[in-house]
């Protein structure tokens, strides 16, 4: 069939012919017989030249669209291998943009982190000898993104700080702020945060020099939103959340990055409804998901913010657990949202508290155990801990199993009043000293 195909035609011609041919093949899901055509011209031995490369290239890009389609991350490793000699043929600059093509393509397949670890770790080795410098340090800034995914975060913190020395020598400023935000969103989540707020404002400071693609300054606005919530700045906060969905909602010039557009300005919107929630704003949750902003997106993932939203204003625990049991992969499985559930959860349980043992001067924690319905252990754990965060005036008899509720006492405001008078009086006393000081 190939040969037929190719017969009496130039190459150029036969190529693209070809490439129309499995792209057929692809869409009637032939997908076997589009790989044998994409390999076919891969392979071809034809002397190089512009038209010739570039279908070559589209080739490659479309065969290992295949391969992702299929989950095959093996074969998209094997394929760029392959190409090396391929390479030698046409720019760097080409070059770099088939590579990243590739190992992007095995970074969407689920579980493929592990095989980008190895390709970015073997193609940063044939860089390096080929002394291809910008893509050696291209596929470094993936390399550590790699890491960050699978939770090794020193070993990405060990490639970025070799990293950044020489991008900064070379004054790349667009992959200097890319590192910055990967920097600042590994301090993140090692829970150090004045390390993350500076990584952050460096690559701010770096996006402020040159042109800023939307989508990475919509990825700014998102980790300064996130920092803010972290350090309970929820308005500013929100207001971050905004200005990248408004970022995410504009871009996307073909279907494959507006869906992922559309992905990250969901994300966004419940970051949005979750600064709400924990403001104690709850009653804006509705008509932000009702709005114009999300009118556009259904999402199970607003209706478990929605949900959660309802369960906070009615204080009820059971309610709050039942939300994130029925939407666990919504809400359990992002760090951010996870984290903030929990202390949305812990400021509930507080206030239940504090409602419960409200009539009491003296009551069982047992008894306190039951009308929650949680176990002792959990229950007099928490509230030791409101006791010594001065949330809760009391004390535990454990002997007795039970807590004593001290009266709400008015604070007597004759101690701070003396206190106060014997400050004035040491100054008195002290300008006095020094006036009999000078007259001698």
């Amino acid at each position: 069939f190939l040969r037929k195909l190719s017969s009496g035609v130039p190459h150029s011609i036969s190529h693209m012919s070809q490439l129309e041919t499995a792209a057929q093949f692809a869409k009637e899901g032939k997908l076997a017989e589009a790989q044998e055509i994409y390999k076919s011209i891969i392979s071809s031995n034809e002397k190089p030249s512009e038209a010739i490369n570039k279908t070559k290239e589209e080739a490659s890009i479309k065969l290992s669209g295949l391969y992702k389609q299929q989950g095959n991350a093996g074969a998209i490793k094997e394929l760029l291998e392959s190409l090396r000699g391929f390479f030698a043929t046409i720019p760097q600059a080409k070059t770099g943009k088939i590579v990243r093509a590739l190992i992007d393509d095995v970074s969407q397949i689920p579980e493929g982190t592990k095989t980008v670890i190895e390709m970015c770790k073997d193609n940063i080795a044939w860089a390096e000898a080929e002394k291809r410098t910008f893509l050696r340090l291209h596929l470094q800034n993936t390399l550590a993104e790699a890491y960050y995914k699978v939770f090794e975060h020193h070993e990405a913190l060990t490639v970025i700080k070799s990293l950044l020395r020489e991008v900064k020598k070379l004054d790349d400023k667009l992959l200097l702020v890319s590192i910055f935000l990967l920097e600042s969103r590994i301090q993140h989540a090692l829970q150090h945060l004045p390390r993350a707020r500076a990584a952050l404002t460096a690559g701010r400071t770096a996006a402020n020099a040159i042109y800023c693609p939307p989508s990475l300054q919509a990825e700014l606005d998102m980790q300064s939103g996130t920092l803010h919530a972290e350090e309970k700045d929820y308005k500013t906060a929100y207001s971050y959340f905004y200005e990248a969905y408004e970022n995410y909602d504009t871009i996307g010039t073909n279907e494959a990055t507006k869906e992922e557009a559309k992905k990250l300005a969901i994300l966004c919107l419940k970051y949005m409804l979750l600064t709400k929630i924990i403001s104690g704003t709850t009653e804006e949750v509705s008509g932000l998901i009702s709005g114009k902003l999300a009118l556009q997106y259904t999402d199970p993932k607003l209706a478990a913010m929605r949900a959660i939203a309802k369960a906070h204003q009615q204080s009820s625990l059971r309610a709050f657990k039942d939300v994130i049991e029925t939407y666990k992969d919504e809400l359990e499985h992002d760090t951010v949202i996870h984290r903030h559930l929990q202390q949305l959860y812990q400021n509930l349980l507080e206030k239940n508290l504090l409602r419960i043992v409200a009539p009491f001067s003296e009551v069982q924690i047992s008894h306190i155990a039951s009308l929650i319905e949680m176990d002792v252990e959990t229950v007099e754990k928490k509230l030791s801990q409101m006791i010594l965060d001065k949330k809760l005036p009391g004390i535990l008899d454990q002997g007795n199993d039970c807590l004593i509720v001290f009266e709400d006492q008015e604070s007597d405001g004759v101690y701070p009043a003396a206190l106060e008078v014997m400050t004035h009086l040491g100054s008195v006393v002290d300008s006095l000293y020094n006036r009999a000081s000078s007259l001698r």
